[in-house]
Order: C-alpha cells, then sequence, then structure tokens
C-alpha cells in the first residue's frame, strides 16, 4: 500500500530541514567507522598496551580478544535492584557472554548508566533531576563505549529517561550496530482503575495511608515494568516501530524462558550486522527520517506518553534530525487510536500484548500506509518482520505471524473500527505560547475551557490550596516556573488525583504549565511544556489570578484573553524558589538548567542550537 499522503509530505519536510545537519552527522559517522580497516575488529586499532588494558580481566575470553578476529558486542547496563524494571537485568551480562561466546564473538560490559525512577521521586525535591538524568545516561553511554574495544553494542534499558538516554549516547556511536534489550513488564496486579479510585479516595481524606500503600503495593507488586502505559512501556514500544528490538520483545514478562531467548538471539545479531560481515547494520542507518515518522506515528496510534513529545525531539536531534511539534500534531490528526490502554482505558500493557499487540498494531499501520516498512531493522529485515510474533518450539525461538484479527477489541482495534479517528497527543499555539496536549483519554466534552485562571509557582501551593478548600468553582490551574531552565522541568503528576477530584465534583477544570505532567496523563485536560517556559520571556509569567485563558484542544488553541495593551504593559513575575536550586543533588545540575534548550528542542542541555551548529558546518 501507498504512504498516507500526510505522511508521506511530513518526511519530505523532516528530510529537507535536516539536510545539512544530518548530511554532517552522516559524514562524521563514515569517519568513525574509517578509523578501523575494513572488515577488521576495532580493537585491532589500538595500541598492545590499550588493547591489553582491554582484556586483562576477561577470562576465558581473553585469546579471542587478543588474537582473534571475531566481533566483540559492548554491553551497557542500567541495571540495579531499586527499579523493579531494571531489576531483571542483572543476570543478562552473564547470559549475554555466554552466547556471544556460543556464536564465535565476545562480549564486555562496558559500563552503567544511573536508572532513577520517577514512581520513587514523584512530588519529591528528586523529581527536579529527572529529565537531565537523560542527559546524563547519554553522557555516561558515550563514556562506556569511547573505549573502542567494540564492534557493536547492546543496550539495556527500560524506564523512562533511561532508554532516551541511552538511544541518544549510542548516536555519537553511529558507526556501530546496536540492538536495546529490555526486560519486560510485571505480571498484571491490581487493576488500574482500582488503583486510581484508592488514590482518588486518599485525596478526599476518604481513604487511610494504609489502604492507599496497599492498594499501591498490589499493583506495583514484582520485577518489571509498571504495566501501565506511561512513558517507561511507551519507550518499548518506540524499539519497536523504529526496528531497534528483535521482533516483538517488548511486551514479554522477565524471567521466562521466551525472554531469555530473546535476549540471546539478540546477543546473536547483534554479532552478525557488525561491519565485519556482510549485512552492516549500523545505528546511524537505522534511525534516519522514516524511523523517527514511524515513531511519532506509533506514539499517537497507541495513545503513547506526553514526555516523548520532548524525547524524540531529543533523539531525532542526536541523529542530525530536525523535528517539532507541528510534526508531532500533523501525524497525529491521520493516525487512528488502536489502544485502550491506561490511563486511556482499563486495560494494562499485558491485556494488550495478549490481545495482539505491537505485532497486529505494527501491520494495521503499515497496511493503512502510516508507517514506514522500509527502514533497516535490526533483526535483517524490514518492519514487516518487526510486526512477527516470538514463540518457543520446545527450547528454539521462532517467529509467526500475529494474530489477524484483534483478540480483545476492548483493548485494540484495527484502522477499519479504532477507538478515535485520531491519535492522542496535539499541538497548541497562541498568546500564550505552544504546547502539547494528550486528549486521548480526555472526553471530548472537557477538551476545551473557558474559565478564570488560578496562578501558582509550584505543585505543593495547588495541594495547600486544596486541603484549604479554596479551589470552587470553573478555572484553569496555571503551574508555572516549572520549565528545564527553571528546575529541571518535573513531573507535575503528584496533581493528578487532586484534579481528578474537582473534576468529579462537576468542576470544570484545567492543568497549563510549563512542566511535564507524566506519561500516567489522564482524564483531565492538560496543556503542558510550555514554550517559551516563564523563566525564560514566557507568557506564562505575565499570567494574573482571575485572567480568562482559553485552552481548545480541538482548535489547537491557547490564549489568555486579556486586553492587549495591559498585557505589554505587565511586569512578568518572578517564579523561581531558589530552594529549589540546591538540596538532593540539585545543585549539580546547574550546568544543564542553564543550558537547557526549549521542551520543544527537546529540553536537551547537550546540543548547540541546530542554526548555529549549521553556521559552523557551512
Amino acid at each position: 500500500m501507498s504512504l498516507h499522503p500526510t505522511v508521506e509530505r511530513v518526511t519530505a519536510r523532516i528530510i529537507e530541514r535536516s539536510r545539512h545537519t544530518r548530511g554532517d552527522y552522516l559524514r562524521r559517522m563514515d569517519e568513525a567507522r574509517a578509523q578501523s580497516p575494513a572488515r577488521t575488529p576495532a580493537r585491532l586499532a589500538l595500541s598492545c598496551g590499550n588493547l591489553a588494558h582491554g582484556f586483562a580481566a576477561s577470562g576465558e575470553d581473553k585469546p579471542a580478544l587478543r588474537d582473534g578476529h571475531a566481533g566483540n558486542i559492548g554491553i551497557v547496563t542500567a541495571y540495579n535492584d531499586m527499579l523493579s524494571a531494571h531489576q531483571p537485568l542483572e543476570q543478562y551480562p552473564s547470559l549475554i557472554r555466554a552466547a556471544a561466546r556460543a556464536a564465535g564473538g565476545s562480549a564486555q560490559v562496558a559500563g552503567g548508566v544511573p536508572a532513577m525512577c520517577d514512581g520513587v521521586t514523584q512530588g519529591r525535591a528528586g523529581m527536579e533531576l529527572s529529565l537531565f538524568s537523560r542527559d546524563t545516561i547519554a553522557l555516561a553511554t558515550a563514556v562506556a563505549l569511547s573505549h573502542d574495544m567494540f564492534d557493536a553494542a547492546l543496550l539495556m534499558g527500560v524506564c523512562d529517561k533511561i532508554v532516551p538516554g541511552l538511544l541518544i549516547g549510542a548516536l555519537s556511536f553511529g558507526h556501530l550496530p546496536v540492538v536495546f534489550v529490555p526486560a519486560g513488564p510485571m505480571t498484571t496486579g491490581l487493576s488500574n482503575r482500582d488503583k486510581a479510585a484508592v488514590r482518588q479516595r486518599y485525596a478526599e481524606g476518604r481513604a487511610t495511608r494504609e489502604e492507599l500503600l496497599e492498594a499501591e503495593a498490589r499493583s506495583y507488586h514484582g520485577a518489571g515494568t509498571c504495566t501501565f502505559y506511561g512513558t517507561a512501556n511507551s519507550n518499548q514500544m518506540l524499539m519497536e516501530v523504529m526496528g531497534l528490538h528483535m521482533p516483538g520483545t517488548a511486551f514479554v514478562n522477565p524471567g521466562t524462558p521466551l525472554r531469555d531467548a530473546l535476549t540471546v538471539a539478540a546477543t546473536e545479531q547483534a554479532l552478525r550486522i557488525t561491519a565485519l560481515g556482510d549485512d552492516y547494520r549500523p545505528l546511524a542507518h537505522t534511525v534516519d527520517e522514516k524511523a523517527i515518522v514511524n515513531a511519532m506515528v506509533g506514539l499517537a496510534a497507541t495513545g503513547g506518553s506526553t514526555n516523548h513529545a520532548i524525547h524524540l525531539v531529543a533523539i531525532a536531534r542526536a541523529a542530525g534530525i530536525a523535528i517539532d511539534w507541528d510534526d508531532l500534531d500533523a501525524l497525529s490528526r491521520v493516525t487512528p487510536l488502536l489502544a485502550r490502554i491506561y490511563p486511556n482505558g482499563s486495560a494494562d500493557v499485558n491485556h494488550f500484548h495478549a490481545a495482539g499487540g505491537l505485532g497486529f498494531a505494527i501491520g494495521e499501520l503499515i497496511g493503512a500506509g502510516l508507517l514506514h516498512p522500509d527502514i533497516a531493522c535490526v533483526h535483517g529485515g524490514d518492519l514487516r518482520q518487526q510486526a512477527m510474533e516470538p514463540w518457543l518450539d520446545d527450547l528454539a525461538l521462532r517467529w509467526r505471524a500475529p494474530p489477524a484479527t484483534s483478540l480483545d477489541p476492548s483493548v485494540l482495534r484495527g484502522v477499519a473500527m479504532p477507538f478515535d479517528a485520531e491519535g492522542g497527543l496535539r499541538r497548541l499555539a497562541g498568546n500564550l505560547g505552544r504546547a502539547v496536549v494528550k486528549v486521548s483519554a480526555v472526553a471530548p466534552a472537557h477538551r476545551s475551557i473557558t474559565a478564570p485562571a488560578r496562578v501558582f509557582d509550584s505543585q505543593d501551593a495547588v495541594l495547600d490550596a486544596f486541603r484549604a478548600g479554596t479551589l470552587e468553582g470553573d478555572f484553569v490551574c496555571v503551574v508555572r516556573g516549572q520549565g528545564p531552565r527553571a528546575n529541571g522541568m518535573p513531573e507535575l503528576h503528584k496533581l493528578t488525583p487532586t484534579l481528578g477530584v474537582l473534576q468529579d465534583r462537576g468542576q470544570r477544570i484545567a492543568l497549563l504549565t510549563d512542566g511535564r505532567m507524566s506519561g500516567a496523563s489522564g482524564k483531565v485536560l492538560a496543556a503542558i511544556h510550555v514554550t517559551p517556559e516563564a523563566i525564560d520571556g514566557g507568557a506564562l509569567a505575565r499570567l494574573r489570578d482571575g485572567d480568562r485563558v482559553r485552552i481548545d484542544a480541538d482548535a489547537g488553541t491557547l490564549d489568555a484573553q486579556v486586553d492587549a495593551a495591559q498585557w505589554r504593559a505587565r511586569e512578568p513575575a518572578r517564579t523561581i524558589d531558589p530552594s529549589s536550586r540546591a538540596g538532593m543533588g540539585r545543585e549539580l545540575f546547574g550546568l544543564m538548567r542553564a543550558h537547557a534548550g526549549t521542551a520543544e528542542q527537546g529540553a536537551c542541555s547537550l546540543f548547540a542550537d541546530p542554526d548555529i551548529a549549521r553556521a559552523e558546518v557551512a
């Protein structure tokens, strides 16, 4: 089937917009590969002293690393045993080393990267380190791979900032083939709907802390990713539609024979696609403009995390590709919503996977011309093969076609009968700036609002007002001073139960912020990531209590209805709490805050402005 005209048009404009930066990136990657003679392992270009350091502790792999000409895999791991999604990664290096050895190659843990859990830091000071942990992970990935001992890399990570950080870092080594190796979701516990109900009762004072803790513990109960469709599981979807996983890897539970078999298969495939063989598939050519478009379409089709309106921009920039929220908006408006996974529905990712999962969804989107099938996937085929479903035939790993129809239409549907005619993410623009809104979980009746503003400079101030009983009537809850340059752009997910209570009482409300919300953005209209942010000359700093604000997600508008002369005459309010700059490690991230780009530039501290970069190249 031919490409949808909007997909074709958006892809073409991204290619043209990125022509100079993408060309410069590919040139640098070609130069990096040329540092080693053709079909020669990278490590053999090292001096004898360098190489001896690199294999000194390699045990039975030492002879192969010293004298052999087989590929060597660099493992970059985000393992820790506090984070449930990453705890299963503890044993992966041993499995990978054995699999590489059996395939005639070798593998070494090149380095580890930090992996913080937003679920633990939500609403806490540590959350202000969260977004920039992505940039820290990118830097740590680059340090790990800088030893130049490797012919391919396996990247082991799952959650929110970790996968984007690993990918951004690895793209600086885009001459290497890279395969992502996840751990999978935990098995289903307490339903997301029941958990949310207890949270809301607790916010109203109708449930005790012990009742809340019991509900949370029954929901987050074991090893694996949290089962709602937040940023972590959206990451896994993105790796599939970008062709960076072995097919069907995303949502296989940890600790199962199938999960181990997929990890072994990823190891074997990484060795097959190095520059030493005949099917060289470097990361620089896997992550191209078509793969980035696929990622945006997949995000819209599944109702994925709003955080990727930031992360995808940063990932693309790392590959020399320039995208913006207009691209995301255009693609979302022509992409049908195929999934209902919490918070966009009551099911979790295990239910989604059982209904046919990403294999079925990818097949449907390719058939509708909404995904580019001809990308250079790491498994050796194209995106059509990415849709295949893994299974074990006794102990042998095989792949088969995904279900031809959804096995549960309440969770997953085809393009002929979607849950909505368009995807869940939209761009807003107006005199308050540009923003992102996720509407896939918001009822049509709540997708627009005109109401007076209630202005706050922290989420705790909102909660204090709620407890004081002063959040009455219809209003737009403005929380400003939460952008990347202000305080690291924390998620404001702690507000979700409270805002849900107010809406359920019959009040018309919305959230408006230059901060992030969460992969768990839900039923309350939330215009987030407002750029420019308040500290950087953004219009949110001019808002005052009582100003009428209009947010219309359908029309894509975001405006303060204030007399133009009065608006121009206002002095911006100071929005920074000095206490947010220190404590819990925040003082160490001042350089990243100072150099962060806007949310629409990926809120990243690692890149020069693209216009400056183009001028430097010229």
